[in-house]
């Protein structure tokens, strides 16, 4: 029996297959398209028993080479890019391919545990999993929206576990392929080392320069949060997966900054002091992201404790924190 992963080769997907192989579970189905080729590199130090291309891999699916060999399916196969256009490509590669997979877990009797997005909520400023709150501002946004509609509309005649994970600001090892897509941490870590400085946005509607306020949550905690609904199969649902923390950017630049002044043997400095020896600086907010920014946000986190889960979650001095050391340990 299998556990198939989509966008195994990506970032979550990827901390996933390791998360697997670290329980004992090597029979994996790795499933992405490696158009961007240097994401091997995820997969390296993995064990799966074989890989897919997308296309390959549903064109199996429809023939029912997969029926009957398949534990789980944990689908993290999307066009991320918030910045993507095309639409028609938005809503093939991240709407049409869910919903023929949850076709066929449902029919198959498989549990299905898909990324979701907090980008569905739009500009806040509440982010409860209830739809009045959701207003997605792009096509990637409406992409994931929309799937997330088609589940709730078929809740009540589902035949095995669905969940639903709405990722808030993901930062962690094994982002590195995503360019400007990888997270604000990844981003300073190598402008700091590369320039000596780290750039941040000057403040926009209310906030300071830097202070705009994100939920940023370890991939640890999001790779923890997915093991539990595997090991649970009975508890389904749409859930945040944030840390219920809203953290500003300055905070991420100061941890960052100070996990690498400390592997340096240098005292660690206040937001003041770095931003006064302008090792932090600030550059004018960009016209295009006017109007499309998330300023604020914030996992409620009420439905997933409510549903069993206790861990607690990293905060962004710690989770950076180890997040630094890994990447300094990777750059030898």
């Amino acid at each position: 029996m299998y556990h198939i992963v989509t966008g195994a080769a990506g970032f979550i997907g990827s901390n996933l297959v390791k998360a697997l192989n670290e329980r004992g579970v090597t029979d994996i189905i790795a499933v992405d398209n490696l158009k961007k080729a240097d994401k091997f590199r995820n997969l390296v130090d993995c064990e799966i028993a074989d890989f897919l291309d997308k296309e390959e891999f549903m064109a199996k699916l429809e023939t029912g080479y997969f029926d009957g060999v398949v534990d789980a399916v944990l689908h993290e196969g999307a066009c991320s890019d918030t910045m993507e256009t095309d639409g028609r490509y938005m809503m093939h590669n991240n709407y049409q391919y869910s919903l023929e997979l949850l076709n066929h877990c449902q029919n198959e009797d498989i549990p299905f545990l898909y990324a979701s997005s907090a980008s569905v909520y739009g500009m806040g400023p509440n982010f409860t999993e209830s739809r009045e709150f959701e207003s997605p501002l792009n096509v990637y946004a409406y992409s994931k929206f929309l799937f997330d509609q088609v589940v709730r509309r078929r809740w009540d005649k589902r035949s095995a576990q669905v969940v639903g994970l709405r990722y808030f600001n993901v930062y962690g090892p094994r982002e590195q392929h995503k360019g400007r897509m990888a997270s604000v941490a990844f981003h300073f870590f190598n402008q700091y080392r590369a320039d000596g400085y780290v750039k941040l946005f000057e403040g926009c509607e209310g906030y300071a320069n830097g202070g705009q306020l994100r939920d940023f949550v370890s991939v640890e905690d999001v790779v923890n949060v997915n093991m539990f609904f595997l090991e649970n199969p009975d508890k389904s649902g749409i859930f945040n997966l944030g840390t219920g923390r809203a953290q500003s950017f300055n905070d991420v630049a100061v941890a960052t900054l100070n996990a690498l002044r400390t592997s340096e043997g240098e005292a660690p400095l206040t937001l003041e002091e770095m931003h006064s020896r302008e090792l932090i600086r600030y550059i004018p907010f960009p016209d295009a992201l006017k109007g499309k920014y998330q300023s604020y946000t914030q996992a409620d986190m009420a439905a997933l404790r409510k549903i069993g889960y206790a861990d607690e979650f990293l905060n962004v001095d710690q989770g950076v924190s180890r997040y630094v050391a890994h990447m300094l340990k990777s750059a030898g």
